[in-house]
């Protein structure tokens, strides 16, 4: 059976293994380059991080819409594992007593209690910087231009105007009453900016041409929309266990969602019109498509 007929939960399962293997290999206790020592705690602290189960859809999606557009290379999977980095660490820092103050993460401790804080930060902090290094080697793509783009991309995605701001803006709501428009914009950064990229950074890889990185990119945007209705509504509507991190933390943070704003089946109703036009936007490419309209779906429907 050829990896495109494979079912979904299947490809998903061996891409997320191929991508905690390779991780595993790029944190091991061998500095690399300029690298002087590793220090084992922290090299530990990262990969428990890192190292502890998941999904991988970012990097899921990263790789197949680079396959889809008909690249396939090793150094897709160096950039999926680089953005793979970046998540994890921004999960590492979420959880700080600072910040969302969560005990439990993919149903484990999380790295400041099965640590310390000041470890945590600092696992954080090694695997971002790493997340560059490994998107500026040559191994992940032979164009220099290429890899300055997905550097760019993803700084740009992670920072300020991306993630992290999205993460601040989402702290500073807690507790007040904001509008419709504050919410959708903290979530497409928070949540959205980096599954976006993963699409749009799948077409870098590619060197797709501009209407096929346009479609790409917008699929991106809706997958993120999508995931991070999910999650708001797991949040009210599944257990901790089912989870594997702490149910209802939104309501008890006093986190204004588009689910407390519009309701449950509203939410609903919104997740399948953007499946909709997901699959209608990558109608264009056929059955090379399958897996990408399959995880759409899947992100919609996910219960954990």
């Amino acid at each position: 059976m050829s990896p495109q007929s494979q079912p979904l939960k299947t490809r998903l399962k061996a891409c997320a293994e191929d991508v905690a293997q390779k991780l595993e290999r790029m944190l091991s206790e061998d500095p690399r380059g300029a690298e002087q020592y590793r220090p084992p705690r922290l090299l530990e602290a990262m990969r428990h991080g890192v190292l502890n189960g998941g999904k991988r859809i970012r990097p899921f999606l990263m790789i197949e819409t680079a396959r889809m557009l008909g690249y396939e290379h090793p150094g897709v999977l160096r950039a999926a594992c680089a953005l793979e980095c970046v998540h994890s660490y921004s999960l590492i820092h979420d959880d700080l007593p600072a910040m969302d103050d969560d005990a439990l993460r993919r149903g484990k401790p999380t790295v400041h209690v099965a640590f310390d804080e000041a470890t945590a930060i600092l696992a954080g902090d090694s695997l971002l910087t790493m997340a560059f290094d490994i998107m500026a080697d040559e191994k992940t793509h032979y164009k220099a231009e290429v890899r300055t783009e997905l550097v760019r991309g993803l700084a740009q995605n992670a920072g300020i105007g991306g993630m992290a701001g999205g993460q601040s803006l989402d702290i500073d709501s807690e507790g007040k009453s904001i509008t419709e428009g504050e919410i959708r914009q903290l979530e497409q950064m928070k949540t959205g900016a980096l599954l976006r990229f993963a699409c749009e950074a799948g077409a870098m890889l590619a060197e797709a041409n501009a209407k096929e990185r346009a479609a790409v990119t917008r699929f991106g945007t809706i997958i993120g929309l999508a995931f991070q209705l999910a999650d708001d509504l797991l949040d009210v509507t599944s257990t901790s266990a089912q989870l594997g991190k702490t149910a209802g933390k939104d309501q008890k943070a006093k986190k204004a969602t588009l689910v407390s704003l519009h309701g449950i089946e509203a939410t609903r109703a919104e997740l399948n019109t953007l499946i909709t036009e997901a699959e209608s936007l990558l109608a264009p490419f056929g059955s090379q498509a399958d897996t990408l309209t399959a995880t759409a779906r899947y992100i919609a429907t996910r219960k954990n």
